[in-house]
């Protein structure tokens, strides 16, 4: 039985995508921060409807990175990381703080390549580790109102890029998964007016259903997708 390790299940695209997992059979970790509530009524759903497999909560504050040793600890076998943990700052860049800053890159980046960093001798176990990140449109087209968001997110790409030929040959694939707006509890705060406005950036005229995010994050952990790596996949309902 594979194990995933979802970061930030508790979100609309990570829980998402712990449901499509754990429909295909796998067994999950399912993190969280903050909103605990949701990850356990999550899990146990999961543990009611598929009782063959492990479900487990595991908390972390991606912030606080002298708390991950503790993490690790929870984690035994590993054979797949998603990473659909984060948030946004809006905002001119010289109206970002310091701290607004830290916290992105922190987010969306260090934590991130700490937890790949430590966990890779687990993934290269079974020969067909994966990981993947959930990107953003941005990263590849950039936002005004969210410069540093776009920055972190473009990062990501490029780590997936570089690190995916570190670890070929220990049968691990990076990719990520790069959506444009989803109709997720992050995007409730914009009025009717800016969801048109977005919805109209797409050639598909809509925003995403997480559901469709996550059957792109899935099929890149099956065994179908064993040779796509370093890749972005775009899920972006022809963003222009």
């Amino acid at each position: 039985m594979k194990n995933a390790l979802i970061m930030g299940a508790s979100g609309g695209i990570g829980a998402a995508i712990a449901e499509e997992l754990a429909a295909q059979g796998w067994s999950l970790y399912c993190h969280y921060h903050k909103n605990k509530e949701k990850v356990e009524n999550l899990v146990r759903n999961f543990q009611n409807c598929y009782p063959q497999q492990d479900f487990f909560m595991v908390s972390l504050d991606m912030l606080d990175e002298a708390v991950l040793p503790t993490f690790f600890k929870q984690l035994f076998q590993v054979d797949a990381v998603v990473f659909a943990s984060g948030f946004t700052r809006y905002g001119l860049l010289t109206d970002q703080t310091e701290s607004d800053i830290d916290s992105l890159l922190t987010i969306h980046l260090k934590t991130p390549l700490l937890i790949c960093q430590e966990l890779q001798k687990k993934l290269s176990r079974s020969g067909h580790g994966r990981i993947v990140f959930i990107g953003s449109v941005y990263g590849q087209y950039g936002s005004s109102m969210e410069a540093v968001y776009s920055g972190v997110k473009g990062g990501q790409e490029a780590f997936v890029r570089a690190y995916s030929k570190e670890v070929a040959s220990l049968g691990i694939t990076v990719n990520t998964v790069a959506p444009g707006a989803v109709a997720t509890a992050m995007n409730q705060q914009w009025t009717e007016t800016e969801k048109r406005q977005i919805e109209e950036r797409a050639a598909i005229g809509r925003m995403a259903h997480p559901a469709e995010v996550a059957g792109a994050a899935a099929f890149l952990l099956s065994d179908q997708a064993a040779y796509i790596t370093g890749a972005t996949i775009p899920i972006n309902g022809g963003w222009y």
